[in-house]
């Protein structure tokens, strides 16, 4: 990854360069969560840790940076050297990559000099909260489309060179086989997959003649794209005479994309053709602005689909295409004392959580279904039983009463300075824990549409706080 040291807002400069000239020794501790699910889901796949440890890692400033800094004269000399020599110092911990995690849960909380981990705000939401997006409108469209693959190639709509590749990262953490970015591929070893563009097709005088090009050159990889002029009188037809050629010299051919139309419709015209012919393995893929409720809709309907290919609606999640996961101080220390800190709101909906935290998965005792979380203060036990507050300021009947359960603390440790701590798994690898971890939770979770709300709760000490820390910040301003 690039050196990202400057992709920052001016006011994280402004305030360090404030700290660097008022406070010295305190120490910071934010934490990143987020409020809302995009799309109306009940939980987030939290994904982008490697590249926050790779960026805090490879955290400096150059000359060049510097210099212009200085070229703004809004910074004293004494900040302008820190960053010269800059050297990161801050310890983080985190939800692991492809975990569920749920609304005001700290996914990620970074504890250090005051003025380095008011630098990190911007660069540290823009990759969370991008790839945990994508991973999440990923999980949603693997979901609808069950054992089928989905191959992710949004690369042409997404907005950026950088949000289609680390999207295409995010989008197999959250469930898809392959991706078309061809860079995203090689970066991140995620197979590589595509068959032609209508391009093929009319770059040469028929499409027969087209089939058979393409099927001379790749003759063990002959998909062919059936829509650029008529998929059941025209497309079909003559893929059945290319797949018959191939078979004859000894090749096996793959099948056929449909990018247009009647999907449904052409797909069951389609497989009845292909069958007839001798070519009931020959797999069909759809592809065509879909999404999540495109396919579950396909799938419905009885098409007979093999597995998808998702673009645009993927790699900038369209149809809800803001995470909008904050970074909010939650304690300063002082000479060794923690001091929590919260942003009060006439809003309660935005009140934060004071205090070092950790996050429990709760699991049914001798079962392993989860049932809940708890925010708890890092250095409480949990009681069996204990009276726990929902963590939502605005829910109902907040109070609530759970024993018999077994608690997995979810935040581990990741770095101490550039000491990294945790491990880095492949995409492959995160996926395949994302997966266990969505096993874990309640089937009714999970759904689409009106998924059931799955609880987070607060214990006791951390409810007491916030009530606490809320009451003070308010008294002090009367």
């Amino acid at each position: 990854m690039d050196n990202l040291s400057m992709l920052t807002d001016l006011y994280e400069f402004s305030m360090a360069n404030g700290y660097r000239q008022t406070i010295t020794d305190e120490q910071g501790v934010f934490d990143i969560f987020f409020r809302k699910v995009p799309d109306n889901g009940s939980f987030v796949i939290c994904a982008g840790l490697q590249q926050v440890v790779e960026s805090l890692k490879d955290f400096h400033f150059t000359k060049a940076d510097v210099a212009y800094l200085r070229s703004l004269k809004l910074f004293k000399e004494n900040f302008l050297d820190y960053l010269a020599h800059f050297q990161f110092d801050c310890k983080v911990t985190a939800i692991p990559e492809g975990t569920p995690v749920f609304a005001r849960e700290p996914l990620l909380t970074i504890q250090g000099p005051l003025l380095q981990t008011q630098l990190f705000e911007t660069l540290l939401l823009n990759i969370m909260n991008h790839q945990s997006l994508i991973a999440t409108k990923a999980r949603r469209i693997t979901f609808a489309a069950g054992d089928k693959p989905i191959m992710e190639f949004g690369a042409r709509r997404a907005q950026g060179p950088s949000s289609a590749t680390f999207g295409a990262r995010a989008a197999v953490i959250g469930g898809c086989a392959s991706t078309s970015n061809v860079l995203a591929a090689q970066k991140f070893g995620i197979p590589a997959a595509g068959t032609m563009a209508h391009a093929w097709i009319e770059a040469f005088p028929d499409e027969l003649t087209a089939f058979r090009k393409w099927a001379e050159v790749y003759p063990d990889n002959a998909s062919l794209l059936v829509d650029t002029y008529d998929v059941l009188k025209s497309g079909v037809p003559n893929a059945i005479k290319v797949f018959t050629e191939l078979k004859e010299a000894g090749h096996k051919p793959v099948g056929i994309r449909i990018d247009s139309g009647d999907i449904s419709q052409l797909a069951k015209g389609a497989r009845k053709l292909l069958d007839a012919a001798g070519f009931q393995d020959a797999k069909i893929t759809a592809s065509n602005a879909l999404d999540e409720h495109v396919i579950q809709s396909l799938l419905n309907e009885g098409a007979p689909l093999d597995n998808f290919g998702v673009g645009e609606k993927l790699i900038t999640s369209s149809t809800s295409p803001v995470l909008s996961g904050v970074y909010k101080l939650a304690a300063i220390i002082q000479h060794g004392d923690v001091i929590p800190k919260i942003k009060v709101s006439a809003s309660r909906e935005k009140l934060t959580l004071p205090g070092l935290k950790q996050v429990y998965r709760l699991y049914r005792a001798n079962t392993h279904e989860a049932f809940a979380d708890i925010i708890a203060l890092s250095d409480e036990v949990l009681d069996h039983p204990m009276d726990v507050v929902k963590a939502n300021p605005i829910a109902t009947e907040r109070h609530q009463s759970i024993d018999q359960y077994d608690a997995k603390p979810l935040q581990e440790a990741v770095m101490d300075g550039t000491t990294v701590q945790a491990d880095l798994p492949g995409v492959f690898d995160i996926q395949k824990y994302s997966k266990q971890m969505l096993q874990e939770i309640p089937a009714a979770t999970q759904r689409l549409v009106n998924p059931d709300e799955y609880p987070v709760y607060m214990t006791p000490r951390l409810a007491q706080l916030q009530e606490k820390r809320g009451l003070q910040e308010k008294e002090s301003v009367r």
